[in-house]
């Protein structure tokens, strides 16, 4: 008899509409389908509250991930800079080591939501050996309009925070928008004023390191 374990099916929930979508996308057709959530420690209260209603819907435990090092931690290695989308260092320590871990040595298939009109995200898939990313909307055909629809015909919807921001990530992600900052202010003024404190002023080279430049 083989000892040899089984390949598992990984999907990674972001709290976003994407990541949701496939979820339900490939409930049926992948019943041994084993579900994650990667905790940053700064996540909005929208959603961790889509995430319980996600692990309803399922019907399957949502592992809750958690590096146990949380952003305050890696913004000290990173002598105080800001994450940018030039150095996304946030994404790799607090989304992909933690799954990575997750994963161990096991072979897995990762089954990820990039739809068929959108590019691939570099920086943010494994490129562990034993990883194979799967990517079902492309293969498919899905775009944004389908994602939406099955959003709805299984009664979730969007998450609540799309009323007033356009993706999933940290509340103080540094791809939020300015009108998206305002959005922040408005409906959680006590975590915009926890994204300010990140904020410096550089005394040697006269540069103030901000997430944007906001003024409300």
């Amino acid at each position: 008899m083989s000892d040899q374990k089984p390949v598992r099916h990984l999907l990674g929930l972001s709290g976003g509409k994407d990541s949701a979508a496939l979820a339900i996308y490939m409930r049926d057709k992948v019943p041994e389908m084993e579900y994650y959530f990667t905790d940053t420690g700064a996540e909005l209260p929208e959603t961790l509250e889509f995430v319980d209603l996600m692990e309803d819907y399922l019907g399957k435990e949502i592992v809750r991930l958690n590096g146990g090092r949380q952003f305050d931690y890696y913004l000290k290695l990173h002598n105080n800079f800001l994450p940018s989308a030039q150095q996304r260092w946030c994404t790799i320590n607090l989304k992909l080591k933690p799954f990575e871990e997750f994963v161990g040595d096991d072979e897995v298939i990762s089954y990820v939501g990039i739809r068929a009109d959108e590019p691939q995200r570099e920086g943010y898939i494994s490129s562990k050996p034993n990883i194979k990313a799967v990517f079902p909307f492309k293969e498919d055909g899905l775009v944004k309009s389908d994602i939406i629809k099955l959003l709805e015909d299984s009664g979730l919807g969007l998450p609540k925070y799309y009323e007033w921001r356009s993706r999933s990530g940290c509340h103080f992600c540094f791809y939020q928008r300015k009108i998206e900052w305002i959005g922040l202010y408005e409906n959680h003024p006590d975590l915009f004023e926890d994204a300010k404190k990140y904020e410096k002023y550089d005394e040697k080279s006269g540069k103030r390191y901000t997430w944007s430049q906001v003024i409300v």
